[in-house]
């Protein structure tokens, strides 16, 4: 199995990034699917999940209203559009697999994990 995240980088406050995670090795549309960050010196939290039909979402209240997590399940990719972008959003993403229907917030919870991609917001 493999997840593949990529489209992070650097980018002023205010501005708009998407983060693609292309999954391979799976039955991709078996699979509830998440975005976590981790910041420095900090626990990895979730940002967003969505479940295998895109019929239910979760997303943290941090990020309400500027985040939006998509999936393609004929493309085998999931999406997260990130707008607004403030410094504390600043981590390495990762996208997460999870066999099941059920959105669920814990880290544990989930089956594999993408290698991350880096989001910094800076002025």
């Amino acid at each position: 199995v493999q997840l593949q995240a990529s489209g992070g980088g650097l980018v002023q406050p205010g501005e708009s990034l998407r983060l693609s995670c292309a999954a391979s090795g799976l039955t991709f549309s078996s699979y509830t699917m998440g975005w976590f960050r981790q910041a420095p010196g900090k626990e990895r939290e979730l940002v967003a999940a969505i479940n295998r039909r895109s019929s239910n979402t979760e997303y943290a209240d941090s990020i309400k209203g500027r985040f939006t997590i998509s999936r393609d399940n004929a493309k085998n990719t999931l999406y997260l559009q990130m707008n607004s972008l403030k410094p504390e959003d600043t981590a390495v993403y990762y996208c997460a697999a999870k066999l099941g229907s059920q959105v669920v917030t814990d880290p544990r919870n989930y089956n594999y994990w993408g290698q991350g991609t880096l989001v910094t917001v800076s002025s």
